[in-house]
C-alpha cells in the first residue's frame, strides 16, 4: 500500500479498534476521538413556582466528534423532556445536536430541559442532580443550583 491509502484507512481501523476495545483505548490520544469530550457549565434551575421546572446549561464539546443530548434523568421527576423554542413556541424534541468543537446552549427563552410533575419543589440554594445522556459520550451527572425564579445569567 502506498502512504496515501494507509492514511485514509487508519481512522476507520482506529475507530473499529476503539469500539471493540472500549475503555482500554480511552487513554490513547493517538486514535481517532472515540468519544466526544463534553464539559457542562452554567447549569441552573429557576425556582419552580408550580410542579414544573426548567433546566438550563451549556454543554461544550472539545472534540472532533459531534454528539447529541438524547435524554435527561433525575430523582426530581419521572417526566423530563427536552424542548426547543422556535417562533415563541415550545416543542419537545428527541435530541439536541452538540457540534464538534462547539456547544449546546440551553438558555432562558431558548432550548431547555423541562421537568414535569416535580416530586418536591427545590428552593434557591439547593441543588438538583440530573444525569445527561448522550448518543456517544458517557452519561454526565450535573448539579443544577436552584436560583430565584427570575434569575437569568445572560442579563447580569
Amino acid at each position: 500500500m502506498n502512504r496515501r491509502t494507509t492514511r485514509t484507512v487508519r481512522p476507520a481501523v482506529a475507530a473499529v479498534i476503539a469500539l471493540s476495545a472500549g475503555l482500554a483505548l480511552a487513554g490513547c490520544s493517538d486514535s481517532a476521538d472515540a468519544k466526544p469530550k463534553l464539559q457542562v457549565s452554567d447549569a441552573f434551575m429557576p425556582q419552580p413556582t408550580s410542579d414544573m421546572a426548567g433546566g438550563f446549561l451549556v454543554v461544550k464539546n472539545d472534540s472532533k466528534t459531534a454528539d447529541k443530548l438524547t435524554k435527561v434523568t433525575s430523582d426530581l421527576s419521572d417526566d423530563i423532556t427536552i424542548h426547543e423554542t422556535k417562533n415563541q413556541k415550545m416543542q419537545e424534541v428527541k435530541s439536541f445536536d452538540i457540534p464538534a468543537n462547539g456547544e449546546l446552549d440551553l438558555e432562558r427563552g431558548g432550548s431547555h430541559i423541562m421537568f414535569m410533575g416535580l416530586k418536591t419543589k427545590p428552593k434557591p440554594g439547593e441543588k438538583v442532580t440530573v444525569e445527561l445522556h448522550f448518543e456517544k459520550a458517557d452519561p454526565v451527572k450535573v448539579d443544577l443550583p436552584v436560583k430565584e425564579a427570575t434569575y437569568n445569567p445572560k442579563h447580569h
